[in-house]
């Protein structure tokens, strides 16, 4: 039986920066830390594994050497779907009987291997990958590592628990985006990011309250020490830059836009709260957006999900030995 209350948690943390597997170690730790505290969904950051490559922001896009070196160590480090990293973390969703829905760079196993994608990975409490979602249209100088994901991934899945989706970063300022969550019926709305600001946080709010759902605003925390550790070749493009890359500021948001957990600000926690799947019913009565707020007689929006493949391989049939087949048919 469908409960209408459950306990949902976002995860603020650092990753192992650009090392997968130690990564996917602490991920897993903390997966079974929210777990035990009783929460049935947890979702962590953006580019989580093995770490979102913020030196992009910060060496000039001239020095094409070491952005190179760079990307093949974020290449090296990356998570092929499925994997054995993802086969740890479906043995975590496993253990925790846990919704689990974290940001990856997700090698192009189905094509070259050489390309990247921001992915959202949904996994399910019996281990099992229901789906991804890669991020449409990478921001900025996001585009030199990142390559434009497959449309095919947005959707909202259809769980016991309630209807689930989201959409990565500053994909969540495509109106029309959004709006197909909103018109599939999305009630828990994922927002893995690495923005960490008031403005975001104010979007955050604004969405929860315009698509009568509840928003988790995840986002990482770093900090320049770890960063440099990793990758020494970039202490000098961080020279000026404080003690925290990135201070995080995780949020959850009710379908009223009250934010009911966090901020967390520069430090690792996992906030909870408890979602009300009767509140937020009761918030459509005043609002529905892909309901009776709708003018489906004035306004059309059509979504193709038809999944786009970089290549089709077809296999050549065998040739005919003529002989063979007329001694067949005599």
């Amino acid at each position: 039986m469908k409960s209408d209350t459950f306990t949902i948690a976002v995860i603020q943390a650092s990753p192992q920066f650009m090392e997968r597997e130690a990564t996917i170690d602490k991920a897993c730790r903390l997966i079974l830390e929210a777990a035990a505290n009783g929460a049935k969904t947890v979702l962590l950051p953006e580019a989580f594994v093995p770490g979102y490559p913020d030196w992009i922001w910060n060496v000039p896009a001239g020095h094409m050497g070491l952005h190179q070196q760079l990307y093949a160590k974020l290449l090296e480090q990356s998570v092929t779907i499925p994997g054995e990293a993802t086969d740890r973390l479906c043995e975590a969703a496993r253990q925790g009987d846990i919704y689990i829905m974290i940001g990856i760079n997700e090698r192009n196993s189905d094509a070259s291997g050489g390309s990247l994608y921001n992915t959202l990975l949904y996994i399910d409490p019996q281990g099992n990958i229901m789906g991804k979602h890669q991020k449409l249209v990478p921001t900025a100088p996001e585009r030199t590592v990142w390559a434009y994901g497959d449309p095919s991934g947005v959707k909202v899945f259809e769980t016991p628990l309630c209807r689930m989706g989201g959409l990565t970063c500053w994909e969540n300022y495509m109106p029309l985006v959004r709006y197909s969550l909103y018109a599939e019926g999305i009630e828990l709305y994922l927002a893995p990011t690495y923005d960490e600001g008031e403005v975001w946080q104010a979007s955050m709010r604004h969405i929860a309250r315009e698509g009568r759902t509840y928003v988790i605003g995840c986002c990482m925390v770093s900090k320049k020490e770890d960063v440099v550790a990793r990758c020494p070749e970039l202490a000098p493009y961080y020279e000026s830059a404080g003690e925290w890359i990135n201070g995080g500021n995780s949020i959850i948001v009710d379908p009223n836009g009250e934010i009911i957990a966090g901020p967390l600000h520069e430090e690792e926690g996992i906030l909870y709260a408890e979602m009300d799947l009767k509140l937020l019913h009761g918030t459509k009565w005043n609002l529905d957006v892909a309901g009776h707020y709708a003018r489906p007689d004035a306004f059309e929006l059509t979504v193709r999900r038809d999944p786009t493949p970089i290549a089709s391989f077809i296999a050549t049939p065998a040739p005919i030995d003529d002989e063979e087949d007329m001694g067949k048919e005599n």
